[in-house]
């Protein structure tokens, strides 16, 4: 019994979890809601209707950001928690967060004028592509091991 207890008390230690990953999981949900809040009050403000999608410009980039937001999360989520696993909790953690200063920057940039939104989208995108690249990478030369 003792052995079945060691095993299962090794399986739950809490150096195996990935704190800084769940807590860059959250802030990014976090923000995504904020996006989906911000699209409310816009609505308000620029007097589109739903199930209305278009009509004043400003609605329009705000609604973006948040669409945007959305297409890249389907991305985001699983490198990240893919390089987690590969590479490293608080690695994948430091390349999250600049994720969402990427998507902070895109936002501001966007909802000011639409040639405002590269640098933020640059941002992003080059830190989801080390967290894609980074767990593809390091899967490929970890089966290559054996």
């Amino acid at each position: 019994m003792s052995g079945c207890y060691n095993k299962l008390t090794q399986f739950n230690r809490w150096d195996r979890m990935y704190h800084f990953t769940a807590l860059v999981t959250c802030l990014a949900l976090l923000f995504y809601f904020f996006t989906s809040a911000s699209v409310a009050r816009a609505r308000v403000k620029y007097g589109v209707k739903l199930p209305a999608i278009s009509g004043h410009p400003d609605f329009e980039r705000v609604f973006r950001v948040q669409m945007n937001t959305l297409e890249w999360l389907p991305i985001f989520l699983p490198s990240l928690w893919l390089f987690a696993v590969y590479v490293g909790d608080k690695a994948a953690a430091v390349v999250g967060l600049l994720w969402i200063v990427g998507r902070i920057v895109y936002m501001i940039g966007y909802t000011q004028a639409v040639a405002r939104r590269s640098p933020g989208f640059f941002i992003q995108a080059l830190a989801c592509f080390v967290l894609l690249l980074g767990s593809l990478g390091t899967i490929v030369w970890r089966m290559a091991q054996g």
